[in-house]
């Protein structure tokens, strides 16, 4: 078949009118509300901090953003809402280490992690606590693996989810110090949170920040943290690898889109989230709570869910399944 002399020049100029017309999009953007999924309940960790980011992406663009929480299915409710929007940046995805968990709890996911969704940024990594029910005769770490390896089958622990970071965080705690409990999982951190402090279980991880109230109150007893060393936020509460050495998890939170958004308009949300995080009420305010803000590039944040995919499917193995 014979091609048009002039067909390479018109698809050339073509290119440039969709890149152009690309650019053009992500300069005005936003011109309405958007929406910003959270896949879990109100009042847990990663609600908190998506409404700190959306309040101030609100101020930066002049247009309303929207925590919108839609949980169920581990997250997976949330998450396919997202991957089924329309790739024009108005439905965003904030979510957590889980999103690369899924792939290893669920062979058949309504969705692919890696090609249904354009990382934006990673935003925040917050280590997560471990608590317990004041009325369990624990004080420490070390006293409830004992606690627990003198009462087989007795004990219970609240998660937020089955696959959620404080599920992963006690999961590997019993694999590295070779001790049982059951688990109960809640639809969120506040109801786990409202379990322990109600003696329903024994012990919950959740994120350190809504737990330091409880703790302060006498409601939960704070007993370690999961970094690899004390949060400054709590520098009394000793990490979990001075009694479990090489224990470390360190949850994330991220924000991804729909795939097939444009790479101009990927990287308009990058330097509004990148904005956020290097505010210095901002930053003041997620290192007083012991968060971390962490603002990479959508490449960086890609590389990161592949390699924490291959983590924890490699930990599924170890343990015959998460």
């Amino acid at each position: 078949m014979t091609k048009h002399p002039n067909s390479r020049g018109t698809l050339i100029v073509l290119g440039s009118l969709v890149l152009c017309s690309s650019l053009a999009a992500a300069a005005q953007y936003p011109d309405k509300p958007v929406r910003l999924v959270v896949p879990y309940t109100p009042g847990g960790n990663t609600d908190v901090l998506a409404r700190l980011i959306a309040h101030q992406l609100t101020q930066i663009w002049s247009q309303q953003v929207i925590v919108d929480n839609r949980p169920g299915g581990n997250t997976v409710i949330g998450t396919e809402l997202v991957a089924r929007a329309p790739a024009d940046g108005y439905t965003l995805l904030f979510t957590t280490l889980t999103f690369s968990v899924l792939p290893s709890l669920q062979q058949k996911l309504p969705f692919d992690p890696l090609r249904d969704f354009s990382p934006v940024s990673l935003a925040v990594t917050l280590p997560n606590a471990l608590a317990v029910t004041p009325s369990l005769p624990v004080k420490s770490v070390a006293e409830l693996i004992r606690h627990a390896k003198a009462n087989p089958g007795k004990l219970s622990y609240a998660s937020s989810g089955v696959g959620t970071s404080p599920h992963l965080s006690m999961e590997l705690l019993k694999a590295m110090a070779g001790f049982d409990m059951t688990l109960v999982p809640y639809k969120g951190g506040a109801p786990a949170l409202t379990a322990a402090m109600s003696g329903e279980v024994a012990a919950v991880f959740a994120g350190l920040p809504i737990v330091i109230p409880h703790n302060k109150s006498g409601k939960l007893r704070l007993v370690g943290v999961t970094g690899a060393k004390r949060s400054a936020a709590a520098p009394d509460t000793p990490a979990i690898a001075e009694t479990v050495p090489g224990y470390q998890v360190d949850p994330w939170f991220g924000m991804l889109a729909p795939a097939r958004v444009s790479p101009a308009l990927v990287s308009r949300l990058q330097a509004s989230v990148r904005e956020v995080l290097d505010s210095a009420s901002v930053k003041a305010h997620l290192q007083r709570e012991g968060a971390e803000p962490v603002a990479g590039t959508p490449q960086e944040f890609a590389r990161h869910i592949q390699a924490e995919i291959a983590k924890w499917r490699d930990l599924s193995r170890k343990l015959g399944g998460i």
